[in-house]
């Protein structure tokens, strides 16, 4: 059995489990498998990245700059868009076919030996997220990696994620999101992110709601860490369009950083990498010694983010992003107008049936001139006749698909009948991963061509 297979097996001994979605208030049990061996975690620095939007994006921007510092990092993030090595980066690279492999020899019989304890105390086995956030841990170590960068599942508090201690915590922009399992408010759901924050840490902070930032405020002071917030402590000077992204400059913590490229569309994108550079400044000298300018230069240079804003297809012009929440579609909706010059947008969309189909179609249908309904391919999707009902009740033009590939060709058809067109296709990470496997399949960048 050669690597690959023998990555894929573990990734199949993974959907066996409890889906990334069952999720339970149950932090001991990830804990309880990671002290049986040994507590890899702690064998390196964390960073600790939660939010509602902008998180994974922010993680690669601080994983790229620490890696720029020349130290050696891990990069864990969720969900993936085409293989799940993605979601366990090494030094900026998804991790090796045997290190995976490797890695789950190494935790099985700790797994059985846990599973088993729960069975007899008649709680549910070990989940997918459970069990992916040992293997990163485990990994890490075994690398080994200076500084682990680490996205949060889903909240904060009991996160299977929140079984590292954080030596930053870092908070994206909050917003409502899994509502049913994290609650109705942004205070709440603030309250539950508020979790990652440890005893004498440092904290950063996007600029948040005000109820949001009040949690956050009081959950550093109870535990004695320090909190930076965006506009008081840190954030953009200047932020202009270029040639493949934009131009920022940035006051951080510590010092200032001018005339530095980011490589990603969106205003949103500029604000990620003003946070992500609080953060090294925090996790490198305590947010009281400034960073290299030209390593922080760097690191942004070198920065991606797949399926944020990633241009897929020319002629027509053809964009991804995984917008799957009203926050993430606004943003979205911005970043179009504001760093792209075409005269009308069509909208491939297609949603997961747990999210809030409404309140994203509400954002985005005034940017479309024509929507493409369709379905990402999974059990969650919602149907594309439901998106479809959603958009003509805000009165732009509608069209339903079975599948990606139908509406794609649609879509880009439909662009290239016309001048100044350009084509999105938005609404769930699932959906974003398909575009890129299909992108590439039929070589978008080489044009349009009508079969």
């Amino acid at each position: 059995m050669n690597d690959r297979t023998r990555a894929d097996a573990v990734y199949e001994a993974l959907l066996t489990r409890q889906g990334e979605q069952w999720v339970q208030p149950r932090v001991e049990r990830t804990r309880r498998v990671l002290e049986l061996l040994d507590d890899p975690q702690r064998t390196y620095r964390v960073v600790h990245v939660t939010g509602t939007n902008g998180k994974t994006s922010t993680s690669r921007i601080v994983e790229s700059i620490v890696r720029a510092h020349g130290l050696r990092t891990g990069l864990f993030t969720s969900p993936h868009l085409e293989r799940f090595t993605e979601r366990i980066m090494i030094d900026g690279e998804p991790i090796d076919d045997a290190a995976v492999a490797a890695a789950w020899d190494e935790i099985a019989p700790i797994v059985e030996l846990v599973d088993t304890e729960l069975e007899a105390a008649g709680d549910a086995a070990l989940t997918f997220f459970e069990l992916l956030t040992v293997l990163a841990f485990v990994a890490f170590a075994d690398a080994p990696v200076d500084v682990a960068v680490v996205e949060v599942g889903m909240g904060g508090a009991w996160d299977s994620t929140n079984t590292a201690d954080g030596d930053v915590a870092v908070f994206a922009p909050i917003d409502i999101d899994h509502a049913d399992r994290l609650g109705d408010t942004i205070a709440e759901i603030a309250t539950v992110k508020s979790g990652i924050i440890k005893d004498g840490a440092i904290a950063v902070s996007a600029v948040q709601h005000a109820d949001a930032a009040a949690v956050l405020q009081r959950a550093a002071v109870e535990r004695q860490a320090t909190l930076a917030v965006e506009q008081a402590q840190f954030g953009l000077t200047a932020q202009q369009l270029a040639v493949g992204g934009q131009q920022i400059s940035v006051r951080g913590l510590a010092g200032a950083y001018d005339d530095l490229y980011l490589p990603l569309y969106g205003a949103h994108q500029g604000h990620n990498a003003a946070l992500a550079i609080a953060a090294v400044e925090a996790l490198i000298g305590g947010g009281t010694q400034p960073l290299t300018p030209e390593i922080v230069g760097e690191g942004l240079a070198q920065v991606t983010s797949p399926g944020r804003l990633q241009l897929l297809g020319v002629a027509p012009t053809v964009l991804v992003d995984a917008a799957h929440n009203p926050h993430g579609a606004r943003s979205l909706v911005a970043a179009l107008r504001d760093s792209f010059d075409f005269d009308e947008w069509g909208l491939v969309l297609g949603v997961f049936g747990d999210k809030d189909a409404d309140g994203i179609v509400a954002e985005l249908s005034g940017a479309a001139a024509q929507v493409f309904a369709t379905e990402p391919a999974s059990e969650r999707a919602a149907s594309a006749d439901r998106i479809a009902d959603l958009v003509e009740a805000h009165g732009v033009p509608v069209s339903v698909h079975r599948d990606l590939s139908e509406a794609a060709e649609a879509a880009r058809a439909w662009a290239a009948s016309a001048d100044r067109r350009a084509v999105v296709i938005a609404g769930s990470v699932v959906l974003a991963g398909e575009a890129l496997q299909l992108a590439a399949a039929e070589d978008w960048k080489s044009g349009w061509r009508d079969d």
